[in-house]
């Protein structure tokens, strides 16, 4: 298209060419789809020629929509199981996935999750009346059951009950609402341990998926750690039953008197909180039997609790591999059910821009026509104007860069200053990039830790009261803080303000240097902001910066901060199960002045007159707060076991099993936060030296450039010029066209994405041995295509005897479109 004029690319972009095709010899086909997909296939045809016309327009629109919506399954790891079975289920397909139907269903679920504060056993000030919180349960309750039926009109009923994490939401979400029914008709509240079910309905939510693919980690994780924690048992009840053998006769000692207490006993010493008082009956009675607990711990402790958290982390990174596995080959998954939505019969191949750039404005709606032919470009290796299948696998990677034209991204930000402005900030970018600034600026923090350091010493010294000291600003603290200012001040004239707050060293350096000019005017106003003084020390944060293991080390928390973000919320939903469970079967303990005659007695002590108070009576049920602290004590595990006593007094022996059983469940989840951590440290350093690079945080960007030539650029800008790919093709064919316009394109890395750079060899295998598979599977279909039948001749007189029987390919027969739904996997 070289050699066509302006006046005939616009007369070629009007709206009525635009579902036609060009051949290579410039005539004009119809540009017929290479069949329809499940939005498509039962729509209606006809022989009339402009209803046929308005019907393959409308067959287009919904292959772009369905192809988009494959490839956001693939994107959001969503089973193909649940894609949308007809157009008519895409209505409520596009509700359910609408982000303010997302942010509405996350509403409902807070709202029935923050119930546990308003209900009995309520926190004083959220109380609410029965009838009052009972309707807002309902109403929540009733969002999400509207949000189940609008997934079960786009899923059909079968597809819906096959989906256990559905099912298990609708059997929940059933027998709450019958409890609200009952709770408002009585109006009063009653025995309702199944509240604890509640956290089921936020990890359902789209905003909590990384919840629940941490809780899905966890589950995957449970049967090599499961064994690991029988293991631990029983050995534990080996050494109950030879404790019970060896100290149960000793008058002086209460640990071991039946095998029940000799059990509890050493699953609490397990824990380290009752050691060596465990001990010290059966040590005075015989200094040899201190090598029966030295054996327990030894085994116990150091070897199986360590073994334990090595199986956690084995599985965990097993799980992380075959989870990038999966996601990989899943996302392909979805690009060839797009690919074969895309293509038409001409050219059933390779995909053409203009069906690129309607899917495109279904996938990403925002991105601009430029966008998306940078898009299409990129990706587009083979300069061939059309995108091949392996090619349209690379989507995923481009099709979140964010484009720019080169010179926004090369010049510093004030180039563009009037001289002498121009030069005078070109000169403060050199400086402040500088070896020997960063130098100067270390060893100012090394001052200031000398400095701060022998200050705390002379306070500690001379016992200063921190609180109502009256700090006075010294001419140390004025000149630090100047410095600080001055340097921030520097970097953001000589980096431009989006440069300096964008990056996340700099960011962090501007917070430290505003706290320490806050605790300069705390020390000039006598005391008024004495939080910001006690925040002094967190200055020194910035020698992070001056050793690569350090950095590391607080690369890795800002990298994990996401994750832990997720597992905090894993915690939390564990820590309100418990709590609910806590304050129906505890709530009306009263610890106070409890355990009368036994070793815990102290710990409870209540009276007003008295100057002893054991302060444990305060670790009770009482309501969901009081609950989530009196958990987190038995979370750190140090005396945990007096609380646990205090309830077996009051409630019974049975009591137990819950504080256990909390222990047991929190100490595969902070096994799970130990392999997260050590999970990303080591992969980081691992990348580093795989890729031999000095600092991963420089690799942390994936930058592509392309260029355009005037023609491309003028069809970008202009919406009436046809959309075509054919001025790649020409480039191929004429390198030394001038591309006069340079755009580049930006996004920050994932953590899949350095996976699979550093298992890249691995990748290519994973490849190489699923295209093995498909050919296998494509070879031993047509085998049974040509196979000779003894019918064979009944079969040929059919098909010849059909009038409307057409040849398909052998991707054809093997399509996933059709009456059998998106569910079947495709060879193509």
């Amino acid at each position: 298209m070289a050699g066509t004029s302006q006046d005939q690319l616009l007369n070629l972009g009007t709206d009525d060419n635009i579902h036609r095709d060009e051949d290579d010899d410039g005539e004009e086909v119809n540009d017929i789809y290479n069949e329809p997909g499940n939005m498509g296939y039962d729509l209606p045809s006809t022989s009339i020629n402009g209803e046929v016309w308005n019907n393959t327009k409308k067959i287009w629109e919904l292959n772009y929509h369905e192809a988009a919506i494959f490839l956001q399954e693939g994107e959001n790891n969503d089973k193909y199981t649940t894609h949308p079975r007809s157009h008519d289920a895409l209505p409520a397909y596009e509700i359910a996935h609408n982000h303010w139907f997302y942010a509405l269903d996350l509403f409902a679920s807070l709202l029935v999750l923050f119930m546990a504060a308003c209900e009995r056993p309520a926190v004083p000030f959220l109380t609410l009346p029965v009838g009052v919180h009972g309707a807002l349960e309902l109403f929540g309750l009733l969002i999400i059951a509207l949000e189940l039926g609008i997934r079960m009109k786009w899923l059909g009923w079968k597809v819906f009950f096959r989906h256990i994490r559905t099912v298990i939401k609708t059997v929940t979400l059933s027998i709450m609402f019958i409890e609200t029914i009952v709770v408002m008709v009585r109006q009063t509240n009653h025995f309702r341990v199944t509240r604890a079910l509640r956290p089921l309905f936020i990890i359902d939510t789209y905003y909590c998926r990384n919840v629940r693919r941490i809780c899905r980690q966890i589950l995957q994780s449970l049967p090599p750690i499961v064994d690991m924690i029988i293991l631990l048992l029983f050995f534990m009840l080996i050494f109950s039953i030879l404790g019970f053998y060896l100290f149960s006769q000793i008058p002086q000692d209460t640990y071991f008197t039946t095998i029940q207490d000799s059990f509890i006993s050493l699953f609490v010493l397990l824990t380290t909180a009752n050691y060596p008082d465990v001990m010290m009956p059966a040590y005075a009675h015989n200094h040899g039997y201190a090598i029966f607990f030295i054996i327990y711990l030894a085994l116990e402790l150091y070897f199986l609790m360590n073994l334990l958290l090595a199986v956690v982390y084995d599985t965990f990174s097993n799980l992380e591999k075959s989870k990038l596995k999966k996601l990989f080959f899943h996302k392909r998954v979805g690009c060839r059910h797009a690919f074969r939505l895309l293509v038409t019969k001409r050219h059933s191949n390779h995909i053409q821009l203009k069906h690129f750039a309607g899917m495109m404005k279904y996938f990403r709606p925002k991105k601009t026509r430029r966008e998306i032919y940078l898009t299409f470009k990129i990706i587009n290796t083979s300069m061939t104007g059309t995108l091949s299948l392996d090619e349209f696998y690379n989507i995923y990677d481009t099709v979140s860069l964010q484009w720019s034209p080169t010179g926004e991204q090369t010049q510093i930000w004030s180039s563009k200053f009037r001289p002498p402005w121009n030069k005078l900030f070109s000169k403060l970018h050199w400086f402040i990039n500088w070896k020997w600034f960063e130098g100067f600026v270390y060893l100012v923090i090394a001052a200031n830790f000398i400095w701060i350091l022998i200050e705390t010493i002379q306070w500690s010294v001379n016992r200063v009261d921190i609180r109502n000291y009256e700090f006075q600003a010294s001419w140390a603290s004025f000149i630090f803080v100047c410095l600080y200012t001055v340097e921030a001040m520097l970097k953001i004239l000589g980096k431009g303000p989006k440069e300096y707050f964008t990056t996340g060293w700099d960011a962090f350096d501007f917070i430290v240097t505003f706290t320490c000019v806050i605790g300069v005017m705390d020390e000039f106003f006598a005391g008024t902001f004495y939080f910001f003084t006690v925040l002094r020390p967190f200055r020194l944060l910035r020698l992070f910066k001056i050793k690569k293991r350090y950095r590391d080390v607080l690369g890795t928390f800002f990298v994990l901060l996401n994750r832990l973000l997720s597992l905090a919320g894993v915690i939390v939903l564990v820590y309100y199960f418990f709590s609910i469970i806590g304050m129906e079967v505890f709530l009306h303990v009263d610890l106070r002045n409890c355990c009368k005659n036994t070793s815990v007695e102290d710990f409870y002590k209540y009276s007003n007159d008295s100057f002893f108070e054991g302060y444990y009576y305060l670790n009770n049920f009482e309501n969901i707060l009081v609950s989530g602290v009196t958990l987190f004590e038995l979370t750190v595990v140090n005396n945990w076991f007096i609380i646990m006593e205090g309830y077996a007094h009051h409630v019974g022996d049975l009591s137990r099993t819950f504080f256990m059983l909390f222990y047991i469940v929190m100490m595969v989840v902070m096994n799970i936060v130990l392999a997260f951590i050590l999970e990303l440290f080591l992969f980081r350093i691992q990348y580093r030296r795989a890729l031999k690079l000095e600092d991963i945080d420089a690799h942390s960007k994936h930058v592509e450039e392309v260029s355009l030539t005037e023609e491309e650029e003028l069809m970008c800008c202009d919406r009436r010029l046809v959309f075509t790919g054919h001025h790649i093709h020409v480039q191929q064919q004429y390198p030394e066209i001038r591309t006069p316009f340079t755009f580049r394109g930006e996004r920050f890395r994932r953590k899949d994405d350095f996976s699979l750079r550093m298992y890249s060899d691995e990748v290519t295998g994973w490849i190489e041995e699923d295209q093995a598979e498909r050919d296998e599977t494509i070879e031993s279909l047509g085998q049974m295509r040509v196979r000779q039948r003894a019918n064979a001749h009944l079969q040929d007189a059919l098909v010849h005897r059909g009038s409307g029987e057409r040849t398909n390919s052998t991707y054809s027969h093997v399509s996933q479109w059709g009456p059998g739904g998106a569910g079947t996997s495709s060879p193509c």
